[in-house]
């Protein structure tokens, strides 16, 4: 079963929420990609892996969020992401479901999102760690290397020079939660999210003294969030190993 529910007026402040069958071995709050770029229908998942988290007993929400040119970019984006995150409180209210550990997972911009989402200004719903699934980890790279066409100085309005203050308050390399877990699932044939986003994360996090690990699978960018793909799989052991810890 599916409930939708919006946690803003805009077209793109909805979330939908899946349900696991008997006692839930958690929330998964999942966060789709595209550059932080899209479209009031753009919505496009992803939505395979929430069905296939929810048969394997994770409950699923999934929140759409503005994005460029529909009114994202900063600080819309963040606020979105964190508004829809706290949201999951209203919506578990509303069920009468017992969430769990609620844990982020998020593909490539999402993936960005969900790691950040660790240090969101004005948490109070407690995550218990983040899965990254190719994200954009360290935007100043990101700036550096031109990702996305651009994608990094898109979203934030301009270069790092331009706006530090932002870059600073929008990167999660920056903004380390050393008591939270991050999982990172990797494709070794990723030509959109290149691997040293990940790698750079992973040692700065370590340095910061956070629990931080990167899985690497053969397969391209869209392979970590195909159920059907090895990388699912990761993903579980993510989970599990998030879950162990909360």
């Amino acid at each position: 079963m599916v409930e939708r529910f919006a946690y803003g007026d805009g077209a793109m402040q909805y979330g939908l929420f899946r349900f696991a069958d008997g006692s839930p071995r958690g929330t998964v709050i999942l966060i789709h990609g595209g550059f932080w770029r899209g479209t009031p229908d753009y919505f496009d998942g992803p939505t395979p892996m929430a069905e296939a988290l929810v048969a394997r007993g994770w409950n699923a929400w999934q929140i759409e969020y503005r994005q460029l040119p529909n009114g994202g970019g900063w600080p819309a984006t963040l606020d979105d992401t964190a508004a829809g995150i706290e949201h999951l409180a209203v919506v578990a209210s509303s069920l009468h479901v017992d969430l769990g550990p609620i844990i982020t997972v998020g593909h490539s911009a999402g993936g960005h999102l969900a790691v950040w989402a660790l240090s969101r200004p004005g948490a109070v719903l407690a995550l218990a760690g983040a899965v990254s699934l190719a994200g954009v980890l360290n935007l100043l790279l990101g700036e550096k290397e031109n990702i996305g066409n651009g994608a990094v100085v898109g979203f934030l309005g301009g270069s790092s020079t331009d706006h530090p203050e932002r870059y600073g308050a929008a990167d999660p390399i920056m903004r380390i939660e050393s008591g939270l877990p991050v999982r990172i699932v990797h494709g070794s044939r990723d030509d959109v999210v290149p691997m040293n986003q990940s790698d750079t994360y992973v040692a700065a996090a370590r340095d910061a003294g956070q629990d931080a690990t990167v899985t690497v699978v053969d397969g391209d960018h869209g392979a970590v969030i195909d159920p059907l793909h090895p990388a699912f799989a990761e993903l579980q052991v993510a989970l599990g190993e998030i879950l162990a810890k909360a």
